[in-house]
């Protein structure tokens, strides 16, 4: 039977021996789980998070990082509408803010909200 890959490791190598905190968590998350599961909690999948482990990782990896802070290292950010949220939340409602839809009340006010709120106006600027 194969042993567990050392997701550490991997991210040590492939950020020459210094990688971000955030990457770190990240490998870490995969170690103690799998990286599926990692994948799954951050809402990316498999291949991104083996990507940013590797640094290959061709999307965005300032939009990985808020990902990765909000689910896994509990960092929030002071929301208009909904209060402190986890840094990955708010980047889940600031991707729905950019069309609108009427279907729900709370997906209205939350395009208002994010519309106005200065964290919108710095990452879609």
């Amino acid at each position: 039977m194969n042993a567990a890959p050392d997701f550490v490791a991997i991210a040590r190598e492939g950020w020459n021996g210094a990688p971000p905190d955030w990457v770190l968590r990240l490998a870490e998350e995969c170690q103690d789980t799998s990286q599926r599961r990692a994948a799954q909690r951050i809402g990316r999948s498999d291949a991104a998070v083996n990507g940013v482990l590797r640094n290959t990782y061709k999307g965005s990896m300032a939009n990985l990082e808020e990902l990765v802070r909000g689910a896994l290292m509990s960092e929030t950010v002071d929301c208009p509408a909904l209060g402190h949220i986890g840094t990955n939340t708010c980047a889940a409602w600031r991707a729905k803010a950019r069309n609108f839809s009427g279907h729900n009340r709370l997906r209205v006010q939350m395009f208002h909200a994010c519309k106005g709120c200065p964290v919108y106006r710095r990452t879609t600027s």
